[in-house]
């Protein structure tokens, strides 16, 4: 018993709340390491705690639990909207595509890779979105994080009849690392105004993303009119 108090007390000063508040902490709880990195939307057993800007999170493990230690803001949801991070990248045609060249339109920028079956699963419904709401003032852009050159991702976005743009995010400054995306598939919806108003990670719903550009572009006619 007195192992177990020592214990509790010692959680409670990690974690710096009242020890009663631990009895209190339910068994069971959703990682947001793992609902990141692996898409798991299930509560798990709880293995640790850590408590970051006035919440409590549970992780499945000490191992997700130093990942979150690690960086915190990667893994907590922010707060939207937000400016979103500019980036300058190389094309597939060699030009250069930047956040700034989508100015005052809206845009949903797609990290992806050939390699990743999730994000290839979503691009038709991407194209389809892409070439539905082109003329309303929205586009999509693919970021994508594959090594190995232009050559292998044009094959792959040919064969696949990608017409969107593609953009390489081999720059000595990653987009990926400015946006904090540590799983993909990721996206992100940026407005008129170059702020982000909806984000995807680890795993996205063409659906919902195709009623979030539309709400977009909605809301940027009200404010219009």
């Amino acid at each position: 018993m007195i192992r177990n108090i020592l214990a509790a007390a010692l959680a409670a000063a990690a974690l710096a709340i009242p020890a009663a508040a631990v009895a209190e902490r339910p068994a069971t709880a959703l990682c947001v390491v793992c609902a990141l990195k692996h898409g798991e939307s299930a509560p798990e057993p709880v293995r640790a705690w850590r408590t970051h800007a006035g919440r409590d999170y549970g992780f499945c493990s000490a191992g997700c639990a130093e990942q979150f230690d690690a960086d915190p803001a990667a893994f907590v949801p922010p707060d939207l909207p937000r400016p979103a991070p500019p980036f300058s990248l190389r094309g597939l045609d060699g030009g250069t595509v930047s956040l700034a060249s989508f100015r005052g339109r809206v845009v949903l920028v797609d990290f992806w890779a050939t390699w990743c079956a999730p994000c290839v699963r979503a691009m038709p419904e991407l194209e389809s979105l892409a070439r539905e709401l082109r003329a309303k003032g929205a586009e999509v852009l693919g970021i994508s994080i594959d090594e190995g050159g232009a050559a292998k991702v044009r094959r792959f976005v040919e064969k696949r009849k990608v017409t969107y743009p593609i953009a390489l995010d081999d720059a000595r400054a990653p987009a990926w690392e400015a946006y904090r995306v540590k799983a993909i598939p990721a996206a992100f919806l940026v407005d008129r105004e170059g702020r982000i108003v909806r984000q995807w990670l680890g795993r996205t719903d063409p659906a919902e993303m195709r009623a979030a550009v539309e709400a977009a572009l909605a809301d940027t006619a009200r404010r219009a009119d």
